[in-house]
């Protein structure tokens, strides 16, 4: 069993940057696809970035340009580098296991969930 943490959200302004970083116990995350999802009040969770585990990468439009996903299998870690950020951007984050280590944009693919770290970027 896989458990995933996450961390690194924050206060930021408009244009600023953060590192999200998603920790993993219980098992490697070698074989997985990693995604990030996010969910803000009053809206759906939308897919954000995936990684599978040939470490290909999607990202959503909305991010595409701006965040970059990126894994590190020897320490069983899972970052988002989130630069540019606009207030839209605002949302509590979560990092997600894909067992099939294909991680598509449906979160239903997903096995495992992190707690979720809040993002909120000012205008």
């Amino acid at each position: 069993q896989v458990q995933l943490v996450e961390s690194g959200g924050g206060l930021v302004q408009a244009g600023g940057s953060l590192r999200l970083s998603c920790a993993a116990s219980g098992r490697t995350l070698s074989s997985y696809g990693m995604g990030w999802f996010r969910q803000a009040p009053g809206k759906e969770r939308e897919f954000v970035a995936s990684i599978t585990w040939s470490s290909s990468t999607y990202y959503a439009d909305s991010v595409k340009g701006r965040f970059t996903i990126s894994r590190d299998n020897a320490k069983n870690m899972v970052y988002l580098q989130m630069n540019s950020l606009r207030p839209e951007d605002t949302a509590v984050y979560s990092c997600a296991a894909d067992r099939t280590g294909w991680a598509g944009r449906n979160a239903l693919n997903y096995h495992t969930w992190g707690q979720g770290t809040q993002v909120t970027v000012s205008s």
